[in-house]
């Protein structure tokens, strides 16, 4: 797969933007509709004009125009002739997601996924993990909800919150710290969307399935949906963080980088709380973001202590590895990097204000630039965006010493 992607570098780029940007464009839809109807839902008004059957309404206004909206707990005395159901964000959010996860992740695990110094595991296991660690996390989660802690939601939350700790920690003992902060996120997602999938849109069409059987439908189906609903905008902000968190080295490639991942729920119930009791008409609990920012200022303070100092070994260089550095001007290109790029990307960088590797990117030895050949091909030698703003002053004549060097060692590659 390696060899596909040093082949077609631009092309594979490219690919990877077009995902991101679809999984982006489908977040906002999925996430939009869920604050929505949770603001919807907690600001219902309860009054005596309400039709037969009506759990509460609400006016709003939006766009120029006014909308009167009414809500039923169980459904309607007759279902409508069009219904419109929300299913496809969440969907096309996970598939893209995981098209994401696939490109970036599975195709370079050796790179992204596995850190030898974490756990030396061939790359197809590590992938095996990670697709086993998803679908596990569901169930066990599922079957949480099934069980009695399920008739508890504070019971159940706090159990479901300790595990999800052990899992933090436990994807930084088998991936790099980049891909175990965005397996959590992945993980998460992951439950929030099957919530949607195999919960809340089948209890939606049992419910209609009912309807026009001319039964009353089942109340239980909707307080389980209810439930999920519910679970779901509680766990949305901490995914956000969590997959934000792969730009961001203090937050993924620190100590505790596990408990930094863990604290962020917490944060994602404070935030969250305020604004739904907001919406419910339950008083301004601004008080709430005392231990908000009280966490976040652990956060901050969590990812400065200093990483453990002992050595790692040398991992020896695969063969791929080994044709960029025995290249004829790979000494010459080496010169260019080091000169240009490791004040910042080194273990301990000397631009100022900089206190760990951008993104978690070192390049100190021939190994460390042989191994981010692509990225440096494309960030530096195909484009200008590396050094950042060019404050290094990086000639053309290097870059164009970068695109020699890599296009020549992959026969140029077509795209």
């Amino acid at each position: 797969m390696l060899e596909i992607i040093n082949e077609y570098p631009i092309l594979w780029e490219w690919m990877a933007f077009a995902f991101r940007w679809l999984h982006v464009i489908t977040a906002i839809a999925w996430i939009g509709s869920s604050f929505y109807f949770i603001a919807l839902d907690l600001g219902l008004r309860k009054h005596s004009d309400l039709v037969k059957g009506a759990h509460g309404d609400e006016w709003q206004v939006h766009g120029g125009g006014f909308y009167h909206i009414q809500k039923y707990l169980v459904a309607p005395a007759n279902l409508p002739e069009h219904l419109t159901w929300f299913k496809w964000e969440s969907y096309a959010t996970w598939l893209s997601g995981f098209a994401m996860l696939c490109v970036v992740y599975y195709a370079q695990a050796g790179l992204f996924l596995i850190d030898p110094n974490v756990l030396d595991i061939h790359p197809g296991v590590g992938i095996l993990i990670s697709l086993v660690s998803l679908a596990a996390g569901w169930l066990i989660y599922d079957l949480l909800c099934k069980s009695p802690f399920g008739k508890n939601a504070t019971a159940l939350m706090v159990l479901f919150y300790l595990i999800i700790v052990v899992i933090s920690w436990g994807y930084t003992q088998l991936f790099t710290g980049r891909a175990a902060l965005l397996h959590l996120g992945a993980l998460t997602a992951t439950i929030m969307s099957a919530n949607v999938f195999l919960i809340i849109i089948p209890n939606q069409k049992k419910v209609v399935a009912d309807l026009i059987a001319g039964k009353n439908p089942n109340p239980a189906l909707g307080m389980q949906s209810k439930q999920r609903s519910v679970h779901n905008n509680y766990l949305t902000l901490p995914v956000l963080f969590l997959m934000l968190s792969n730009h961001y080295p203090l937050a993924f490639a620190t100590q505790y980088n596990w408990l930094i991942a863990s604290l962020v729920f917490l944060m994602g119930v404070t935030i969250r709380y305020y604004f739904n009791m907001k919406h419910a008409r339950q008083g301004d609990l601004m008080w709430l973001w005392i231990p908000t920012g009280i966490i976040f200022l652990l956060i901050i303070l969590l990812s400065m202590v200093p990483l453990k100092t002992n050595e790692a070994d040398e991992v020896a260089l695969s063969s791929q590895l080994s044709r960029f550095s025995s290249h004829a001007q790979f000494s010459k290109v080496r010169d260019a990097v080091i000169g240009r790029c490791s004040m910042c990307h080194a273990k301990e960088p000397s631009w100022e204000g900089i206190v760990v590797p951008p993104r978690g990117v070192v390049l100190e030895t021939d190994a460390d630039i042989a191994k981010r050949a692509r990225q440096i091909y494309l960030h530096a030698g195909r484009t200008n965006a590396m050094p950042p703003a060019n404050v290094s002053f990086m000639e053309l004549e290097e870059r164009q010493l970068i695109t020699d060097w890599y296009e020549a060692v992959v026969s140029k590659p077509k795209l």
